[in-house]
């Protein structure tokens, strides 16, 4: 082997040192700048959103109208009539049966029925296509309630949804329900009151209008301005800070009763070790307005931009500033309002049946 050989070989193989080293180092960068922007010594945002300074935190305010009032004001103000309107309208919400976003058939029975027997007839027709079918039933005092075992029913409703996401009702699907509906009354020795197929998918067709044109999802993004992030040690960070980790590698902040305020995703693979960028999610007709949604999550953008030394921009790399984020808000309390006027508010039961 000649010298020219054996110095290019050691030459190659301090490159191969090099490369391996910086590598190494890049990765270990990013796990301690994480760790170090998630310390102790940082006070927690989402946990404590007053201690935030007010000249940083131009968040919208709910939709003028929305008040609260004191307990001493409610007490007084509550009238006999106010609170019967509200026990019908708890017990109405308590109800698997919309009028507005379903439609509704009637099965007139000849005799009363267990809920036992009926449960079991009712297992095989849960959905058509990816509607959800559900039956109400009622009881002797004229009340009604979802059907379940135990219950003696002499009236009986069935109801498909007309429209969600994926698309409104269709004339097939209807007369798969219909049809089955038919089966059932027979089982049963029932009367079936058919509404009128043209109206029914009119009435789906319109709703699914409504759904497509308040189908609205907005984003902010943190893009890091230097080394990326390491994931797990993000990961681990961001769930500390209340974010629930789902299977498919989606972060969701919870609203506290069961639902999502919003999520948050690292755009990248389940496998990567780093990540440069976050987006933010917000289901804005899935959030109440009261909870301000969109708020939270710009609050909790700037935090994170803050601690791991990022910015907070559009879909476009366009940078943020509270001006465009206020005009926004005033655009999400335009949006809340008119979905309170279709009698669809957001984050309601309806919408969220809707928009799913």
């Amino acid at each position: 082997m000649t010298e020219l050989q054996m110095s290019l070989m050691a030459i190659g193989g301090t490159i191969v040192v090099g490369v391996i080293s910086y590598n190494k180092w890049q990765e270990y960068k990013a796990r301690k700048s994480v760790q170090r922007a998630f310390s102790s010594e940082h006070d927690d945002v989402l946990m404590n959103p007053s201690d935030v300074p007010s000249a940083a935190r131009q968040e919208p305010t709910l939709a003028p109208g929305v008040e609260t009032a004191s307990p001493e004001a409610d007490s007084a103000a509550a009238s006999t009539e106010e609170q019967i309107e509200k026990l019908v309208e708890v017990s109405q919400k308590e109800l698997p049966i919309d009028d507005l976003i379903d439609c509704s058939i009637s099965l007139t029975l000849q005799a009363p029925v267990r809920g036992d027997k009926v449960m079991q007839k009712l297992q095989t027709l849960r959905h058509v296509g990816n509607k959800p079918v559900h039956f109400i039933g009622q009881r002797e005092d004229s009340s009604w309630e979802p059907v379940a075992h135990g219950g003696q029913y002499y009236g009986l409703f069935a109801g498909v949804q007309l429209a969600n996401r994926s698309g409104a009702l269709n004339e097939i699907e209807y007369s798969e329900v219909i049809t089955r509906l038919r089966q059932l009354a027979d089982e049963m020795d029932a009367d079936l009151d058919v509404p009128d197929m043209a109206h029914v998918m009119a009435r789906a067709r319109s709703l699914h209008q409504f759904v497509a044109e308040y189908d609205a999802q907005l984003s902010v993004n943190v893009q890091s301005k230097g080394a990326p992030w390491a994931i797990n040690t993000l990961l681990a960070a961001l769930e500390r800070q209340g974010f629930d980790l789902r299977p498919d590698g989606r972060l969701v902040m919870p609203d506290g009763e069961g639902g999502i305020l919003f999520s948050l995703s690292t755009n990248v693979s389940l496998a990567a070790e780093t990540t440069s960028r976050l987006t933010l999610l917000l289901d804005v007709p899935r959030v109440a307005p009261q909870r301000d949604g969109f708020g939270a999550m710009t609050a909790c953008a700037r935090m994170l931009a803050s601690r791991l030394d990022g910015v907070v921009v559009d879909d476009g790399n366009q940078p943020l500033a509270e001006p465009a984020l206020a005009e926004i808000a005033e655009q999400v309390d335009a949006f809340y309002k008119h979905m309170e006027s279709a009698n669809i508010p957001a984050g309601s039961t309806r919408a969220l049946r809707l928009f799913s």
